[in-house]
């Protein structure tokens, strides 16, 4: 977590560890990041701290049991409490959907008992489509902007940002029981290849693909869709899909000549465990102020 001082009063922005944030990133908006645990055959580690998602994908794959779980309370109320003993007089938390988590909830606890304002949002987004909203607020809060603003900023991008994401299979998805009405959707079919989204936080169904290939230039075809024709950031995020991952966001680029670039990032460790390896994510925001 950041240890330089707030300006005094200012906003301090609280996320996790699935915005799948950079160091860099973190740093230079002094964002706090709280990470989720993953277990892996009954041994637990904190996401991106002592998990990473290689170690993730390895395991699925050899079948070990991989579960994830929420932050602690405590967790969360300890980066409250350090926001504030660093000189921020509110805080704005931003968490993975809470459809999806329990996270949101664990952060609501702890923000009863701390000792300054803080704003939970649950932002019904994964990954870097929560991430953009985070860094967003965050460069808000860094301008001076009161907390109803940081909050209403993060809002805005999280309103006309989306998801949508192509898996191998929805075995690891259906294993954590986080596939939702998509399993009625595809079925028991195993020639298809599923196309998903986030909506209203949960994982519903897009479209059924016959092969790898067209439903990775269909994830580019639909973030150009939900691009519009406005100013937008687009990452694509993967698990031991690289190779994928830099396809779809050359195609993305060819949909969108204006982009100035796309970002390809490896998925963290809790969400790979949620949809295993193979997977690409394309997510699309506005760009944030700032």
């Amino acid at each position: 977590m950041p240890t330089d001082a707030a300006a005094p009063g200012r906003v301090v922005v609280v996320t996790d560890s699935t915005a799948q944030l950079t160091a860099d990133e973190v740093d230079q908006l002094a964002v706090d990041v709280v990470p989720l645990d993953v277990v892996i055959s009954g041994r637990s580690g904190q996401d991106g701290v002592e998990v990473q998602a290689a170690q993730v994908a390895r395991a699925l794959q050899a079948w070990e049991p991989v579960t994830t779980s929420r932050p602690t309370p405590a967790r969360f109320l300890a980066a409250y409490e350090q926001a504030r003993a660093r000189g921020a007089g509110a805080v704005l938390s931003v968490h993975v959907s809470g459809a999806l988590s329990g996270t949101v909830e664990a952060a609501r606890l702890a923000a009863r008992e701390a000792r300054l304002p803080v704003t939970v949002l649950d932002s019904q987004q994964i990954g870097l489509a929560m991430g953009f909203a985070v860094l967003a607020a965050a460069r808000a809060a860094a301008a001076g902007a009161s907390l109803e603003r940081t909050e209403a900023v993060a809002q805005e991008v999280l309103a006309a940002s989306s998801t949508d994401f192509y898996v191998d299979t929805l075995e690891y998805l259906r294993r954590g029981g986080r596939i939702g009405a998509a399993s009625a959707f595809f079925g028991g079919v195993l020639a298809v290849k599923p196309l998903l989204t986030v909506a209203a936080g949960r994982i519903e169904p897009v479209e059924k693909v016959r092969t790898a290939g067209r439903a990775l230039a269909r994830l580019a075809d639909i973030a150009a869709e939900r691009a519009g024709g406005h100013p937008v950031q687009v990452a694509v995020q993967h698990l031991e899909a690289e190779d994928q991952a830099r396809k779809v966001a050359g195609l993305v680029q060819q949909r969108l000549p204006d982009l100035a670039d796309v970002l390809v990032r490896e998925m963290g460790a809790v969400i790979g465990a949620h949809v295993g390896p193979g997977v690409v994510a394309v997510a699309v925001a506005p760009r944030g102020p700032g």
